[in-house]
């Protein structure tokens, strides 16, 4: 299975609700915990995790708190997964860090995963902040043009 950590899935979720707020509104972590329901320990943690990695601003003082950096359609879900998770790698041959795997000279589906992990990263790299902040109208069962998964399904 692949997955995201849950601090990353929660980072995603906090980005989301700081970018409902209008321009440069700033957000504080407590606001934010009783906004999303999340612990305000594992907010602050995010938040200063996000604000590291130059997504967010930290703001100090009597109004301290944070806002984006950018507008939530310049900043990419990939940009928040790789300042959590320090990158996307699909398999460990896919990843820019040095490989350590014995096969790696010789394996027949290092190109393809390469492939498939360069594809999920243009995905989440087109996919902005702003879109995935928005709720998809109700289409349940629908994927990309419109097309029901169903029909995908039985071809």
């Amino acid at each position: 299975m692949i997955r995201l950590s849950k601090m990353t899935d929660y980072a995603i979720v906090l980005m989301g609700y700081i970018s409902r707020h209008p321009n440069n509104e700033i957000c504080t972590s407590r606001g934010l915990s009783e906004e999303s329901q999340l612990p305000l320990p594992t907010v602050s943690k995010i938040l200063k995790g996000l604000s590291r990695a130059g997504l967010l601003v930290s703001h100090r003082g009597n109004k301290c708190g944070y806002t984006l950096v950018h507008d939530a359609t310049e900043i990419s879900v990939a940009e928040i997964i790789t300042a959590m998770e320090g990158g996307l790698a699909l398999t460990e041959c896919s990843s820019t860090a040095p490989v350590l795997c014995e096969l790696e000279q010789s394996c027949p589906v290092r190109s393809n995963w390469k492939k498939i992990n360069d594809a999920v990263c243009s995905a989440l790299d087109g996919l902005t902040l702003d879109e995935m902040a928005t709720p998809l109208a109700n289409n349940f069962g629908q994927v990309g043009n419109g097309q029901s998964l169903l029909k995908l399904v039985k071809r």
